[in-house]
């Protein structure tokens, strides 16, 4: 007849053995007394290298004192200890084999300790019951890595969309600004023509009036007493009309006038060499050309509110974008304009330095506050009141200067004033390598 209480027991052990959990019987001073097949796949540990030998033995990696103080206490109490992997984490230091999002994972276990009875009451040991929770540790720490991720996804959006937006401030600021010149050259194209006909009118007309008054003289030259003394009406004619200050006045207008025509047709030119619509492509151009243009152009701006000295040194031409270094002169200068006072002055200077040319706008105005200098070149930043400025024309500065290879610095001084450079090569380096190639081609 089969023994019930071994079939018991080996029923028992089967269903130990089946089950998805990790079963550990151990005694009073921590020796392993029964392993089940959990703990052998999982801890690579198999019973027999377990049985017989302690925990701490087995698994170095358990912490000694706080293991023989929670197995003891619940041998004397008898009753159950639970504790999680959040409260201990790698209580048992198992290995995965199913990695996360490609990262390498540890098990992550629940363990109770619980007491184990004999069929009369005596204790045969404590019992550890290691529970799998890997999936759910996995799933929270996939969803706290997911959540990183997005989190700097929408940094990177966010970056990325403010970039764009003040690509297209930008942008829309420059396509302005290329109709404006679009429009001054028109202008100064269709003023061009009337300016031509009557400055040659106004030349004509004076040689015209010389000649009247040279035959006025040889008239009078030739008239005698007997004749004036037989019209006496012109006598009275000529001092009526003052003949003698008109005539002078008649040169004094005409001069006048043809001065006039010469600033409105300097003005004209200034309007075509600001605009440059003839040259969207890289030219040689001459700065001081493009300064003295630009300051003409805008000098209603300027001539009320400061006196501008100018300081040019010897430079050479330069490889540029004339109608985009100009518009860079117009911001600096009109941004000096403003910070001055009534009485201020802007000096404009330029020369030669590390292998290329500066031109540096400076003014006596109230200056920069420190806490802001590293902000003024940002798109939209302004300290103007609202309506005043869009905050987009030292920005655009600055990156036309970096399209040219360039630098454009600040230096301010509350209270004394700010001096902007703008450095630029002498040529383009991409120009200046195919100009290289095309040499040695030769």
């Amino acid at each position: 007849m089969t023994d019930s209480k071994a079939i018991s027991r080996e029923t028992l052990e089967s269903m130990l053995k089946a089950i998805n959990m990790g079963v550990l019987l151990v005694d009073q001073d921590c020796k392993v007394l029964f392993s089940n097949h959990f703990m052998t796949i999982n801890s690579g540990r198999s019973a027999e290298e377990l049985v017989g030998r302690t925990l701490f033995e087995a698994f170095p990696e358990l912490p000694e004192v706080w293991t023989r103080q929670k197995i003891n206490s619940v041998a004397t109490l008898q009753n159950f200890a639970f504790t999680s992997w959040q409260q201990r984490p790698h209580l048992f230091n198992f290995e995965s084999t199913r990695p996360i999002s490609g990262l390498v994972r540890h098990m992550y276990q629940n363990c109770t300790f619980f007491p184990v009875q004999d069929a009369d009451g005596s204790s045969l040991g404590v019992g550890l019951a290691i529970t799998d929770t890997t999936d759910t540790a996995a799933r929270q720490l996939e969803l706290t890595h997911l959540n990183k991720l997005l989190e700097e996804e929408k940094s990177a959006q966010a970056l990325l969309i403010a970039r764009l937006e003040d690509a297209q401030a930008q942008l829309l600021q420059s396509e302005k600004m290329a109709a404006i010149g679009q429009l001054a050259a028109g202008v100064a194209h269709e003023i061009n023509n009337p300016i031509g006909f009557v400055c040659s009118n106004v030349n004509t007309l004076r040689r015209y009036l010389v000649d009247i008054f040279a035959l006025l003289e040889a008239h009078e030259q030739a008239s005698d007493e007997t004749h004036a003394n037989a019209h006496p009406e012109l006598a009275i004619m000529r001092d009526k009309m003052d003949y003698k200050f008109m005539r002078q006045d008649i040169d004094d207008l005409l001069v006048e006038s043809a001065d006039g025509l010469d600033r409105v047709t300097r003005i004209v030119r200034d309007l075509r060499e600001f605009s440059h619509v003839d040259s969207y492509e890289w030219q040689l151009a001459d700065l001081h050309k493009g300064l003295d243009s630009t300051l003409n152009v805008i000098w209603n701006e300027i001539k009320f509110k400061a006196q501008v000295i100018k300081c040019y040194g010897d430079i050479e031409l330069i490889e540029c974008m004339g109608s985009q270094i100009n518009q860079v002169f117009m911001n600096l200068l009109i941004n000096a304009s403003h910070a001055v006072g009534s009485d201020g002055e802007i000096t404009v200077r330029s020369g030669r330095e590390d292998g290329g040319v500066f031109v540096e706008i400076a003014d006596n105005g109230h200056g920069i506050p420190p806490e802001i200098q590293n902000r003024i070149f940002e798109p939209f930043f302004t300290t103007k009141p609202v309506g005043m400025g869009s905050g987009l024309g030292l920005s655009l500065s600055y990156s036309i200067i970096l399209k040219h290879h360039g630098r454009l610095t600040v230096e301010s001084e509350p209270g004394r004033g700010s001096r902007f450079r703008a450095w630029l090569p002498l040529r383009q380096p991409q120009q200046q390598a195919l100009s290289t190639s095309a040499t040695e081609g030769c």
